[in-house]
This record gives C-alpha cells, structure tokens and sequence, in this order.
C-alpha cells in the first residue's frame, strides 16, 4: 500500500517555509504566534501577576526550531493595567517567571519578543489602586471594564508632558529588563488596539492643543518617542511595533488612516538607523472585534476614501495594508500582517511580497503544532472563543489542546 496524501495540500516548500532576517535574529519559517491575550496569570500580589508554570507549557508547547513568538501584551508598570491575570514585567517574580518561559522556547531553539503595553483609558481606577486613568485626552470609552464598572463614570485624565516623559522611560525600562532579566530576544511596542499610545494617534480620541495633540504630526510625537527611547535601550534590531490604523476597537475611529499612518510609517522608515525599528506588525482592515469582514470594509469605505499620497488611484491600494508595506520596505523595514490568516491565504501573502511573514493567533491557540500541520498539510483543532480570556480550571483551552499525534487528527 502507497502512503496516504495529506488531507490537505502541505506547505512545506511555499515562501512561507523560507528563512527570514528579522533584525538580530533569523527565522526558519514565516508563521507568526501573534500576541493573544489569555488572562492565565498567577497573583503574586494584588493587582500584579506573573507567569506560572502553564504558561512555560504554553509557549514552549508552540515553540519551533527557528520560529518566532510574540507574547501576549504585558503592563510594563502597576498603574497601566486594565485586566487581571496579564502578567507584567516591572517585577523580580514577574521576570523570573518570563526567564522560565524564554528557556523553555529558547530549549527548542525559538525566538520570542515580549509585547508590552500601557492600556491608557482602557481600564478604572479600581484596578489600578484607585488612580484616575490617563489618555490623551478626557474621552472615556463605552461601555464596562472588566469588573463590570461604567467606563464613563472614571472619564481619563489627559497626560501632561511629564507623565507623558515618565511612560516613555517606563517603556525603555521594561525593554531593558526584558532582555537582561527575562531573557527575551527583543521586544514588541504596543501601539495598536486602542490603548495607550493609539489614543494619541487616532484623531476622534485625541483632542489636545500642545505639542501632543493636533496634526499628525504632534499626533505621532508620543509613539516616536517611545521607538527612540525603547531603540536606544536595547537595539534597533531587538524592537518591533504594532499598530492598526483602521482599528475600531475600544472606540477608535481616524478620519484618514491612510494618510495618517502613511505618515507614521514614513517617520519610522526615516529614523536614523540606531533608532528605526526591525519590523512593523500591523493588523489588516478586514479584522474587526465587532463587525464581520464584509461589515468592517463596508464601514470604512463610506468615509475613508481616498490612496495614500504618492500610491496610484487603485481600489485594491485604498484601505489597504500594502502602502504602507512598501513606505516602510524603503528604509529596509521588515513588515509583519496581522488579521484572519490561516491555511488558505498566508502563503500568497509572502509569496506576493505584501509581507514578510503572517501572523496567526487563533489557530495557534488551538494547535499547539500548528507549524507542523501547515507544514504537511494536516487538519486544524477547531478553537473555542469561550476559553480565550480565562476558564476554570486554567489549563482548559490553554494547554490541553492536542497535538495531532495525540489526537489522531482534529
């Protein structure tokens, strides 16, 4: 008898299975583990987690022989946090809970950055020691936290110019400890998804008259400054970013993205060399928290219209994440897409140079294997969003989904 064929057609010698300079390190493979907040954090005191020993079996569980993991984001200080269970990094526990997960990957011969954040208005006071929360501006975001108080009863406190000064320094901080303490490769800027440093780009959050607040320029002065700060501290080559510019989530709506972050993605490509970033990781359009794809395009074609500037008129390039790829290919930026990959479209995405490698995390979640089965061509475990923020006991939908040897398929 002849061997089977796989159910599916294997990937193993598409783009997505060639080896990818990204800064200090070299990937083997082009399948991202996209950052994904899962709230499996262990209480060292309150308000501050750390990570315990699933979460080593987590990471290590989906590590690979060159492959490269984005951890979910974590607070880079006790006030900046919006939800429990995220473990931080501005602790000895929480850093030597992290040195345990980078081993474990690092055992496997991995690579791992870690994500890290400030979530802004994204959170109450009741979370951060009773504090009032900080954003650009005094814009509150609908809706409840996670412990169920209204958002618009604790309205933020809009940043003065020294605590705008004291978050950059709290970001260049955590990057360094991350790499000296925790033994991570580098590090990712949060600058996506409606926290912190996304509430100074987005112009219907934004409402300042300084030096922060206005055009896009001032718009973009606090994300840039935190690249130069975090940059210096520990290497160009050790940094990345993540932005999403048609983000709607935590009620952020720019009335031009294009033209905004075609902007942004231009100040990042200009930067001198020791502070511009390894790669920018950024989420497509079609990705929404709420609405469906076919929802998510449709909204933003009712106002957001027109290329970015320098890019022919072409329906495929408005609302499109290949501009911006090709502004920050220019100063030799890598450039990582984010947002409903899977099995059927990320190899054309590579193979069409529209990015450098996708990023995945839904079915990463899932399949602990999930390179392997790609690979060779093998089903999907199916995910269960239930399980994404939490469960009892911690390890279901976390550590307890099968590989497929174990499983014998999905």
């Amino acid at each position: 008898m002849g061997s089977q064929s796989p159910p599916f057609p294997p990937l193993a010698d598409t783009e997505l299975f060639t080896p990818l300079p990204l800064g200090a390190i070299t990937l083997s493979h082009r399948i991202v583990q996209s950052p994904c907040t899962r709230m499996r954090g262990v209480l060292e005191s309150p308000g501050v987690w750390k990570c315990g020993d699933i979460a080593v079996e987590y990471y290590s569980q989906r590590s690979t022989k060159g492959g490269f993991q984005i951890t979910e984001a974590t607070n880079i200080s006790r006030l900046c946090g919006g939800y429990p269970g995220i473990p931080g990094v501005f602790t000895p526990g929480q850093l030597e809970g992290w040195k345990k997960v980078t081993d474990a990957v690092h055992a496997k011969g991995g690579y791992i950055f870690c994500q890290i954040w400030h979530v802004g208005r994204g959170t109450v006071p009741a979370l951060i020691e009773g504090h009032q929360t900080l954003s650009s501006s005094d814009i509150p975001i609908k809706g409840k936290a996670v412990n169920g108080d209204e958002y618009a009863d604790f309205p933020p406190r809009p940043m003065t110019v020294e605590e705008i000064a004291d978050v950059v320094k709290q970001f260049a901080d955590a990057a360094k400890a991350c790499m000296e303490q925790a033994g991570f490769d580098g590090v990712e800027i949060h600058g996506a998804n409606g926290y912190l440093l996304e509430q100074f780009l987005h112009d219907n959050v934004n409402k300042r008259t300084d030096a922060y607040g206005g055009s896009i320029e001032n718009r973009c002065r606090f994300p840039l400054e935190v690249i130069r700060a975090v940059t210096s501290a520990i290497g160009p080559e050790r940094v990345g970013i993540r932005l999403s510019p048609y983000n709607y989530y935590q009620d952020t709506r720019d009335s031009n993205p294009n033209k905004h972050w075609a902007y942004l993605c231009t100040q990042i490509a200009e930067l001198p060399r020791e502070n511009r970033v390894s790669y920018v990781h950024m989420i497509e359009p079609r990705f929404d928290e709420e609405l469906d794809e076919a929802g998510k395009m449709a909204a933003l074609a009712a106002y957001s219209k027109m290329p970015v500037e320098g890019f022919e008129f072409d329906p495929k390039m408005v609302n499109s994440l290949v501009p911006f790829r090709n502004i920050l290919k220019k100063g030799g930026v890598k450039f990582l897409a984010a947002g409903g990959f899977g099995r059927e479209n990320s190899e054309e995405k590579v193979r069409t140079k529209d990015a450098d490698a996708v990023v995945m995390g839904r079915w990463f979640i899932a399949n602990p294997d999930l390179v392997k089965r790609l690979r060779e061509g093998l089903p999907l475990n199916a995910y269960d969003r239930s399980t994404f923020y939490g469960a009892d006991p911690k390890t279901k939908g976390y550590t307890d989904y099968p590989f497929f040897e174990e499983g014998k398929g999905a």
